[in-house]
């Protein structure tokens, strides 16, 4: 049974997902056949402008990076161009700035009192975010570095090998009292408190079946991320959604997703990853309810 919330003096209303889609007023680029994905083929802005404040519990963003500047990469043995396409192709950092503060100012309204965010960066977009987190008064939790086990070479060895990337953590202010699934991420660490430096190979040959983002995240690093933070049935939004990473977590944990991308391509691409998890899901559920069931007995013999 759902509860109201008083938050500084104002009845805050728990939204449920069916009312939050029907906020939003567009028409889904995709939706799941039970409903508990939906995509949005739109700019991010405009559909966060209509999602009802307090009614989202987290958020993942990996935003662009503006960094196609022309410049050459290492790919499987290979010289590849850093260009993505236009939309990271940055117009100064003064405007990269601007467009940081435009959606993070977005997503700590629709945030739940309680709610929190993460963002993915490297150091070309990731201090721009931690200062404009700063100024919109969200609270900074952690920043988490993802090693990136065996990342490709440096090729013009005038630097050391780029084999992190940093994940801001952060509650939508100073007084939410933030959602962390301590037990678990203990349990998942041998029994020992999780560091906030992770170790995660990048996406598996699995992972892109149906083609690859040139910036997707590996399901592993989505899935800690979401069990870390929400619980059962929450509702988790990705501005940036890219080939759905974060869809792909949160339906196999049995989370509500909405997803958001102004490129059809990439949309398309989540489409088949999320319609392949559809046909496995069983099997999904039937490991974390073996998860829930040994976490559930672990408690009961800690309170004993």
């Amino acid at each position: 049974m759902l509860e109201n919330n008083i938050s500084k003096g104002v009845l805050v209303v728990p939204h449920s997902f069916k009312n939050i889609i029907g906020s939003i007023g567009l028409t889904p680029f995709y939706t799941n056949k039970d409903t508990s994905c939906i995509l949005y083929n739109a700019d991010c802005l405009n559909v966060m402008d209509s999602i009802p404040p307090n009614s989202i519990d987290m958020i993942f963003a990996d935003p662009p990076y503006f960094l196609s500047n022309g410049g050459m990469s290492c790919h499987a043995g290979k010289r590849v161009s850093v260009d993505k396409g236009d939309w990271d192709k940055s117009k100064g950092i003064e405007e990269t700035h601007k467009f940081n503060l435009e959606w993070l100012k977005r997503c700590q309204n629709i945030l739940t009192k309680d709610g929190t965010i993460w963002v993915s960066g490297t150091s070309h977009v990731i201090f721009s975010i931690g200062f404009a987190m700063q100024q919109l008064g969200l609270k900074i939790l952690n920043d988490i570095a993802w090693y990136k086990v065996n990342p490709p070479p440096n090729l013009c060895c005038r630097y050391f090998t780029h084999a992190t990337e940093t994940v801001l953590w952060a509650a939508k202010n100073k007084e939410s009292k933030h959602y962390f699934n301590y037990p678990l991420m203990k349990k998942m660490n041998n029994n020992k408190q999780m560091q906030s430096l992770w170790s995660i190979t990048a996406p598996k040959m699995e992972e892109k079946i149906y083609g690859k983002h040139p910036t997707q995240k590996p399901v592993t690093l989505l899935e800690r991320i979401v069990l870390a933070s929400t619980k059962e049935h929450d509702t988790i939004l990705d501005p940036f959604a890219g080939s759905s990473t974060t869809g792909v977590a949160s339906y196999r944990l049995g989370r509500r997703f909405i997803g958001i991308d102004s490129n059809k391509e990439y949309l398309e691409l989540s489409i088949k990853r999320l319609n392949f998890e559809q046909r496995t899901k069983q099997d999904v559920r039937l490991e974390i309810q073996h998860i829930e069931k040994d976490m559930e007995k672990q408690l009961a013999s800690v309170a004993s």
